[in-house]
């Protein structure tokens, strides 16, 4: 079976800061949503764990699955969507015209901003990723756990569900919640 689920939160989260790939760590309360996921975790015995390698996703699935003997590997293709020059905004949608906005709102007419990353971009290191590991993984009967952040696990679900682009967001995947996809 194939599980993803997102980093617990961060002081970033809460000032709603466009993280992408600033390597921000949890907070007091991201640690315990972290630790309150590992039971749930324990019960569906994870063979392997793949996790994002930005701090805030590691430090989830090392807190997830402590003392549960569950490897935990990291790939550069899990981390987050690149927001480019707007990474560290705080609540863009407070700033009419922010390009960045359009990414939330209609992610089919989203053109990707300085220094960021195209949808088209994100599906493609995500699509590499379950196609060279995560279903060879899954042939051979593993229970997989995906650790990674918003966008990024959007597009894996995105991708698994063959949901239009225009549907990208409508998962809303909460933190340190475990959601099932195969």
């Amino acid at each position: 079976m194939l599980y993803i689920m997102r980093h617990g939160k961060t002081d970033w989260n809460e000032l709603h800061k466009l993280q992408g790939r600033t390597d921000i760590p949890l907070n007091d309360e991201g640690r315990r949503m972290a630790g309150a996921v590992r039971e749930e975790c324990r019960s569906i015995g994870f063979d392997i764990c793949y996790s994002s390698p930005l701090r805030r996703a590691l430090e989830t699935a090392r807190i997830a699955l402590e003392g549960l003997n569950v490897p935990i590997q990291t790939d550069e293709r899990l981390m987050e969507m690149s927001f480019g020059i707007y990474e560290g905004t705080e609540n863009s949608f407070a700033i009419p015209d922010c390009p960045i906005n359009v990414l939330f709102r209609d992610p089919a007419h989203y053109n990707a901003v300085e220094g960021g990353e195209s949808l088209a971009e994100l599906y493609e290191r995500t699509g590499s990723f379950l196609n060279e590991i995560v279903e060879p993984a899954l042939r051979e009967g593993k229970n997989v756990l995906i650790v990674g952040h918003g966008a990024m696990n959007c597009s894996i679900v995105s991708r698994i569900r063959q949901t239009p682009v225009e549907a990208f967001w409508e998962v809303g995947i909460p933190n340190c919640k475990l959601i099932r996809l195969l």
